[in-house]
């Protein structure tokens, strides 16, 4: 054993220790991060600037996780969670830090993944895209049920546990999606409908999902249930559209696997509409229970604004919408190019995006269901030549299969919507090698008071 190697082992933090250190930057979920003697150590809740006592509780061999005991040097940017319950939700991670810090974290998170995972030091961010009010935001909810002591609760899982935190005014949800969320509840209560069981895989009534369109609030509502049906189906359509006239259309989703996925294949319309009208900016959109559609209706507006910037349309250009969801990225593109082509692997949002077209009166945008990384190359050696790709991938990001389609095809343009940073950087790392070069990178603040942060990243062919 070299010298070295006895004072890494000498240096090796404990569960259990208390130390003290400095917090340089944060992390990728939100939390603190610092170094105690070389090691890496993660510390929820701590904020950069700040000098902190902490308690290990897991070590790992790259790193180590502890709990915050004492703040003894506060920065300036820590503010006061507005949320009562925002410490046991973890449904937000940054609410103690002001608006001022977050923008230039999330900015930061961008940099330190493109010098990290792509050895890019000085790749052209702009500054993060923020909200003028970064409160109740979100357009959709879906939470978990349970039943407790006789009682059925609902809310979010605790960041710390597998226990329910009642989000009944949850302060970054639309108001009249947590009160009409909360009232079904109340009346699955009522009625008596069998809850799930997780743990036995029995019961029924899995989750309840709520979507509100920000245009008209009217509200969807979705049943997610084991079951194909269940007894209470028509009292309860009753009585929730007495009880909330602006429920709109309900519907069942059916989801037998014991997983923990939200949504089975198979939905069913219970009352009403089928879709629930959405609108962004001039477009008009329909969306059905499962489709993909942007959480944040006012940032998304920008966010596709920036697409557009970044595609350099001039009408002549042919472009590929992968992962297009409801088609709305390609639509709101569609008025500067000579033809939009999309493709997803959920066929009701391929429909969907096939109706937005026709909603819209855009007939020069084509939809298929299918993923990219097969019908690209496909439709490529057929002899399409688009110019311009966008893709809004998961969190995962593209797949090896895609990018090495894009690899392949070398299409001239790629813009890149991504909600991982890490990720981001990671798939850019590989288009770099096929001769693409990272022209721009815009963040977006999409998600006030939580660590997540979007990027459009525009790349082009050198």
């Amino acid at each position: 054993m070299n010298k070295s190697t006895k004072q890494a082992k000498q240096i090796r933090l404990k569960r259990g220790e208390v130390i003290q250190l400095p917090i340089r930057r944060i992390g990728i979920n939100g939390e603190g991060i610092g170094h105690y003697q070389k090691q890496v150590v993660f510390v929820e809740g701590a904020v950069p600037g700040e000098i902190v006592v902490a308690r290990v509780v897991q070590v790992e061999p790259k790193f180590a996780k502890a709990q915050l005991l004492k703040v003894k040097k506060k920065s300036a940017y820590r503010v006061e969670p507005p949320c009562p319950v925002y410490r046991e939700c973890g449904g937000c991670q940054l609410q103690h830090i002001d608006r001022r810090m977050q923008k230039r974290l999330k900015r930061e998170l961008v940099a330190e993944s493109f010098a990290r995972y792509a050895g890019l030091r000085d790749v052209p961010i702009s500054e993060t895209v923020t909200m003028d009010e970064p409160w109740s935001y979100r357009n959709k909810a879906q939470f978990p049920l349970r039943r407790m002591g006789g009682q059925v609760s609902m809310g979010m899982f605790s960041a710390a546990s597998h226990q329910l935190v009642d989000a009944s005014a949850c302060m970054v949800q639309h108001p009249k999606l947590n009160e009409a969320l909360y009232e079904a509840k109340r009346l699955v209560e009522e009625l008596g409908v069998d809850i799930y069981d997780e743990r036995k895989h029995r019961g029924t009534l899995r989750h309840l999902v709520g979507r509100i369109a920000f245009a008209t609030e009217e509200i969807q509502l979705v049943l997610v249930t084991r079951t194909k049906s269940f007894p209470e189906e028509e009292a309860f359509v009753r009585e929730v559209t007495r009880r909330l006239p602006q429920v709109k259309s309900v519907v069942l989703n059916h989801n037998p696997d014991k997983t923990s996925l939200v949504f089975g294949e198979e939905s069913r319309l219970l009352w009403g509409n089928e879709k629930l009208i959405e609108r962004l900016g001039e477009l008009t959109f329909a969306l059905s229970a499962r489709a993909f559609f942007q959480l944040n209706p006012a940032q998304t507006v920008r966010l596709y604004d920036a697409v557009k910037r970044a595609a350099r349309l001039t009408g002549t250009e042919t472009v590929i919408d992968a992962y297009c969801g409801a088609g709305t990225i390609g639509l709101w593109l569609a008025s500067e190019a000579k033809r939009v082509i999309g493709m997803d692997t959920v066929p009701e949002a391929v429909a969907d995006a096939k109706e937005n077209a026709k909603l819209n009166g855009i007939a020069h945008a084509e939809y298929y269901v299918g993923a990219a990384e097969t019908l690209l190359p496909k439709w490529i050696k057929e002899g399409l030549r688009p110019d311009v790709i966008v893709v809004d991938p998961p969190r995962t990001g593209l797949g090896q299969p895609l990018l090495q389609a894009l690899m392949r095809t070398k299409v001239p343009r790629v813009v890149y919507v991504s909600c991982n940073p890490a990720t981001l950087a990671k798939d850019c790392a590989q288009l770099l090698k096929s001769g693409y070069r990272v022209a721009g990178i815009e963040p977006f603040d999409m998600f006030p008071q939580t660590a997540h942060v979007e990027a459009v990243c525009e790349l082009v062919q050198m």
